[in-house]
């Protein structure tokens, strides 16, 4: 296990922010859901103490919808997608990789999850 630490931000880097995993062994999940698909987002869904906020609290605002569980948090400056509070996990954060610095996302294995299917799909997660 080889565990890292990552920085990551926004476009703009109004909001910026750090983690601590093993991509490696991490799973990594591309969502096909309608909001997913449209932003790219490549979850890398992590424990709170895996992540820390460097700066930008004031610069995120919140969009939710259908259920209203999932907090999809975005930069109010440039619209990027860093993280969230997903509605499958709302106890963790879901991190973005394609926010991270340095990380090459071509090199990592998603597992597909089914989000047009979300009740289903998440029975067998």
């Amino acid at each position: 296990m080889t565990t890292k630490t990552y920085d990551g931000s926004c476009h703009c880097q109004a909001v910026r922010f750090r983690v601590t995993t093993d991509l490696d062994t991490a799973e990594i999940l591309d969502c096909n859901c309608s909001i997913c698909t449209k932003k790219g987002f490549l979850h890398l869904i992590l424990e709170h103490e895996q992540f820390e906020l460097l700066s930008g609290a004031e610069s995120l605002t919140e969009y939710r919808f259908n259920t209203g569980a999932a907090k999809h948090q975005f930069c109010r400056i440039c619209g990027i997608h860093p993280f969230y509070i997903a509605r499958s996990d709302p106890n963790k954060i879901d991190v973005n990789l394609h926010c991270l610095d340095g990380v090459d996302v071509a090199t990592l294995t998603p597992v597909k999850f089914d989000g047009q299917n979300w009740e289903e799909a998440i029975k067998v997660r």
